[in-house]
């Protein structure tokens, strides 16, 4: 290819990894016509075609994904000669995008856009809190907060903290049922917890008690809906404790007989870890978690 243009080979990176161009143009901040164009381009200049059209989406071809390596390792390159060459000494611009579970990333994260905004006004945050995973090698995201360590992949994670969990009602609940001085009086009650096969991580498998029989009759993917069912007296739930100790209608039930313990994993892709606008904010996030350990550990 003489003209080799790296645009082209970025829009060939976006559409890969999301399959479609609508979402690969957001990403990019492009039109999806231009992402179109850019991939023509890419297909002409290599006489190859990259991608098989289809109503469900962009699918790798066999030179596609022969592709996909060299492609990865460019983009590697031209992450690192952006550090490499000076990015730390200019403004902090441009976007981060955070994903995180849906807990930490709403009590947590979210407090932490208004200083974020105030301190570099060309950092443009995009904060994904879901019930679910968010994939770094794929550029789903730039910084994810994760339950465990990743296993795989060109990632660099350190721990943030490990959290306690413990079992929270309603007055309302608690005052309309029989007295829980023990783990057996636990049998009978009503919980609030997930839904058993949306569980995106084992550590959220929270309701396993050989000793009692515990039905969970109230059902959420979302942490923060069984938050909600729990204050207007749905039954008993597991929750962490830096979420439930901010609601002064949680009552604390059996904390020396129940409490569990998790940890959060703070998460980056080697490509990024020394651009100045990830350390800002991962900095920022550390900070945030150190200056409120206690609330973590209870």
């Amino acid at each position: 290819m003489s003209d080799f243009n790296w645009n082209d080979l970025r829009a060939f990176l976006a559409v890969a990894r999301t399959t479609r161009l609508t979402t690969a143009a957001a990403r990019l901040g492009m039109d999806h016509t231009t992402i179109g164009r850019r991939i023509a381009a890419l297909e002409t200049g290599l006489g190859a075609r990259l991608f098989d059209r289809s109503p469900q989406g962009y699918a790798l071809t066999p030179h596609g994904e022969r592709l996909m390596p060299a492609a990865e390792r460019i983009e590697s390159l031209t992450l690192t000669a952006a550090a490499d060459l000076g990015e730390a000494d200019q403004a902090v611009t441009g976007v981060v995008r955070i994903g995180a579970p849906e807990g930490f990333g709403s009590y947590v994260l979210a407090p932490l856009m208004a200083p974020l905004a105030e301190r570099h006004p060309g950092l443009d945050i995009q904060l994904v809190a879901i019930s679910g995973v968010l994939s770094l090698s794929k550029r789903e995201a730039d910084i994810a907060v994760t339950l465990s360590a990743p296993r795989e992949g060109r990632l660099v994670s350190r721990k943030l903290t490990d959290y306690g969990l413990s079992l929270y009602a309603a007055p309302a609940y608690l005052d309309a049922r029989p007295p829980i001085r023990t783990r057996a009086d636990m049998a009978g009650q009503r919980f609030v917890g997930y839904i058993e096969d949306l569980l995106y991580s084992p550590e959220l498998d929270y309701m396993q008690a050989p000793d009692v029989d515990i039905h969970v009759s109230v059902q959420s993917s979302n942490l923060i809906a069984q938050l909600q069912a729990t204050l207007a007296g749905a039954g008993l739930c597991v929750l962490p404790d830096f979420i439930a100790v901010r609601q002064p209608g949680l009552v604390r039930v059996l904390p020396e007989t129940v409490h569990l313990e998790r940890s959060l994993w703070l998460v980056v892709h080697a490509d990024l870890k020394n651009l100045a606008r990830i350390r800002v904010v991962t900095d920022m996030i550390v900070a945030s978690v150190r200056a409120d350990r206690d609330l973590f550990k209870r």
